[in-house]
């Protein structure tokens, strides 16, 4: 069966806490009440649209779209793919491959020149997974996080 492919709604909140647990096990996650203003923001975020993946009625998968304007490159924007998640038990199913096809085409519909996506995950399959959704090794990528505080 194919997942449906939609933005996020209020509703998925709980789904969505859910999805981001199976992401990074050493995070601790807001309960639903806690995170609600920060899901409504990103919800109406003009700049953010979140993707789910929905399969028999249940979220599955998702990831954040971020479109970014951009006075280079004609004035095209850019995109970047962040938080992608897929269920445990459908990891290799094709559900997470739709999530992230259905991102990309949202980009180029708002007429992204490029789509950037980060891991910082090692594991072949992981890359194998993103190289499968159309991505390229290539760039070198930098970061920094702010210091845990005391």
């Amino acid at each position: 069966m194919q997942p449906t492919i939609r933005r996020a709604a209020t509703g998925d909140l709980p789904a969505m806490l859910d999805l981001y647990s199976q992401l990074n096990a050493e995070d601790r996650l807001p309960d639903a009440g806690s995170a609600a203003a920060v899901w409504a923001r990103m919800l109406s975020s003009e700049m953010m649209r979140v993707l789910v993946a929905e399969l028999d009625g249940r979220v599955v998968a998702t990831c954040v779209l971020v479109v970014a304007p951009n006075l280079t490159r004609n004035m095209r924007p850019f995109a970047l793919i962040e938080n992608v998640v897929t269920e445990r038990g459908l990891r290799g199913s094709g559900v997470g491959k739709r999530v992230i096809q259905a991102a990309i085409e949202q980009a180029w519909a708002e007429g992204c020149y490029k789509v950037m996506l980060l891991t910082g995950r090692k594991d072949e399959a992981v890359l194998g997974f993103y190289e499968a959704c159309g991505f390229k090794r290539g760039k070198t990528a930098f970061e920094i996080r702010r210091p845990v505080a005391d």
